[in-house]
């Protein structure tokens, strides 16, 4: 059952890409960071084989193509955003429950935004399993849209072009890179943590730097009156 589901899935995914080129892809990838009920791994690694290897497109093309996944990725995740940031909990709670998202999952990545900040929204993208709920605390929290906009283009664009360029070098034995992802994440979540770790510990080391400078200019400045 699972089998013929997935090359059904394949089957459509090859006409998409041959109707309607990267721009399909774009599409799907907006789709997926939207509802998060695809993975990301088979449309990008498809493609990295069909409209790259199998043509003999040079490796360039590779940025190409993760530009075109990443904007389509940028609208899906900006309608998640504004869906959420708008209608709150009550709409979230509806939405869960129509892609039957589990509330942990939701409780997890607003846990994990209030610890890291900001800095979630990049790293998390690189993170199989975060990267598309990511988006739902950024909007919850209402933070800033420009910044979520940077944040998540340049997250996404480096991991649609990891994938595009692990399809285009494996070719036809794309189905690979299942494996090769889940053998990555625990080495992406662990750098993830130490790359946030060491961001708040700068963040941290500057605060107080500059408060102990406003102590310095309060006690220079006492000193004068005296």
């Amino acid at each position: 059952m699972i089998a013929e589901f997935e090359a059904q899935f394949i089957a459509a995914l090859q006409s998409i890409f041959d109707q309607f080129g990267w721009f399909g892809l774009a599409v799907l990838m907006a789709f997926e960071n939207a509802t998060g009920l695809t993975p990301s791994e088979l449309p990008l690694g498809l493609a990295g084989w069909i409209l790259l290897a199998a043509h003999d497109a040079p490796p360039v093309m590779i940025f190409v193509g993760g530009l075109y996944a990443a904007l389509g990725s940028l609208a899906g995740s900006s309608v998640t955003y504004w869906l959420v940031r708008l209608g709150g909990r009550p709409l979230l709670d509806r939405i869960a429950r129509w892609v039957r998202l589990e509330p942990s999952h939701i409780r997890r990545s607003e846990t994990l935004f209030k610890r890291w900040g900001p800095g979630l929204i990049f790293f998390g993208r690189l993170v199989p399993g975060i990267r598309t709920l990511i988006t739902i605390p950024a909007g919850l929290a209402s933070m800033s849209f420009p910044q979520f906009l940077v944040f998540t283009f340049f997250g996404t664009y480096i991991w649609c072009t990891l994938i595009i360029g692990l399809g285009y070098i494996i070719g036809h034995e794309w189905r690979l890179i299942g494996d090769l992802v889940g053998r990555f994440t625990p080495w992406a979540v662990a750098g993830f943590v130490v790359l946030s770790s060491c961001g708040l510990l700068i963040h941290w080391l500057i605060q107080r730097r500059l408060r102990l400078q406003q102590v310095y200019v309060k006690s220079d400045e006492y000193e004068e009156k005296e």
